[in-house]
C-alpha cells in the first residue's frame, strides 16, 4: 500500500504541469491518494488543469475565487459531498498585481498591496477554517512560501513580504488548528519555473546563485519539492506543525556566497584565458583581479 493511500485531499493552485502544486499532487497520486482540484475562473485555466487533472482520476475539478467568501465555502461543499471528508488541503495560491510585484516595495501602491496580501495570505485563513470543517479526525494543511519572506531577495520586492505574512498564518494557524488535530505547515522551495515565478524579474540569475552557492552546489529538482510536501501531509510528519520546511539545497543556512566566489574566480579566469593566455596568468594574482 502506498503512503498516501485511503487519503483524500483538496489541491488548490495548479495552473499547470510545471506548477509545484502540481508536483505534490503526483506524489500524492502514486501513493494512492484520491484527489480533487481547483483551478482560477475561465474556461482556459479549467482545460489546463483538466488536461492534467483527469488522468489522475480527479474526483472533482472546480473553479475557486478565494477573494469570494461564498466561492471557497461552495469549493468546500463541494468537495465534502465528494469525498465525505478530507485528509489534508495543498495551498499553492499567490497573487499580485504585475505592476506592483515588479517595482521595489516602497513603490507598490496600496491597492496592490490589499490585493497581494488577500489572495497569497488571508486566502490561507480562509481556506482552513473551510477544509477543517471537513477534517473531523484531523488532517494536513499544507502552503507553499519562499525565502524572500525571511531575507531579502532582490526582485522578489511586495511578494517577499506576503511570504513573511504568510509564514506567520502558519504558524498561528497551526495553533488554533492543534487541538483539532489539523496540522498546518509550509514547504519553501528554491527557485522553481513555473508560471508564477514567471512574473519575478532575474529569475534565470536567482536559479543560478542557487547552483553556486548552496551546500550541494546545486539548485533543487521540482520532484523533491513534490516529496517534501507528500512527507509533511502523511503520517509520517505527524508530530510536525507550524514548520517552514526548506527544500532549497541548504541555500537557507548559508551566511555568505560560500564556494561562489572561487567558482566566480575561476569562469573569470577561464574567460581570461580564452581571450589572451598571458593575461590570465597575470590575473592570477588577487589584488588584480580586485584591481579590475
Amino acid at each position: 500500500m502506498g503512503l498516501a493511500a485511503g487519503k483524500k485531499g483538496l489541491i488548490l493552485g495548479v495552473a499547470n504541469e510545471f506548477s509545484i502544486a502540481w508536483a505534490i499532487a503526483k506524489k500524492l497520486h502514486d501513493e494512492g491518494a484520491e484527489l480533487g482540484f481547483t483551478h482560477l475562473p475561465g474556461d482556459k485555466m479549467e482545460r489546463r488543469v483538466r488536461k492534467i487533472a483527469e488522468p489522475l482520476g480527479a474526483k472533482l475539478i472546480t473553479p475557486c475565487d478565494v477573494q469570494s467568501e461564498d466561492d471557497v465555502a461552495r469549493v468546500f461543499a463541494a468537495a465534502g459531498a465528494t469525498f465525505g471528508s478530507l485528509d489534508f488541503v495543498v495551498h499553492s495560491i499567490a497573487f499580485g498585481p504585475r505592476e506592483d510585484i515588479q517595482k521595489p516595495f516602497v513603490e507598490s501602491s496600496r491597492e496592490g498591496f490589499k490585493t497581494a496580501m488577500d489572495v497569497s495570505v488571508y486566502s490561507l485563513a480562509l481556506v482552513s477554517r473551510h477544509a477543517a470543517a471537513y477534517m473531523p479526525a484531523g488532517g494536513s494543511i499544507v502552503t507553499l512560501t519562499y525565502f524572500g519572506g525571511e531575507r531579502v531577495v532582490p526582485g522578489y520586492n511586495l511578494m517577499g513580504v506576503c511570504k513573511a505574512a504568510l509564514d506567520a498564518a502558519v504558524k498561528y494557524l497551526a495553533y488554533d488548528l492543534g487541538p483539532r488535530k489539523i496540522r498546518v505547515n509550509a514547504v519553501s522551495a528554491g527557485p522553481v519555473k513555473t508560471l508564477a515565478a514567471s512574473a519575478v524579474g532575474d529569475f534565470d540569475k536567482l536559479a543560478g546563485l542557487y547552483e553556486m552557492s548552496a551546500p550541494m552546489d546545486r539548485n533543487i529538482e521540482r520532484e523533491e519539492v513534490g516529496t517534501a510536501g507528500l512527507f509533511l501531509l502523511t503520517e509520517l510528519s505527524s508530530g510536525i506543525t507550524g514548520e517552514i520546511l526548506h527544500v532549497d539545497c541548504g541555500y537557507n543556512v548559508m551566511g555568505s556566497p560560500g564556494r561562489a566566489i572561487e567558482k566566480v574566480k575561476a569562469l573569470f579566469l577561464a574567460k581570461a584565458r580564452a581571450l589572451d593566455p598571458g593575461l590570465a596568468d597575470k590575473l592570477r594574482d588577487d589584488d588584480e583581479i580586485k584591481r579590475l
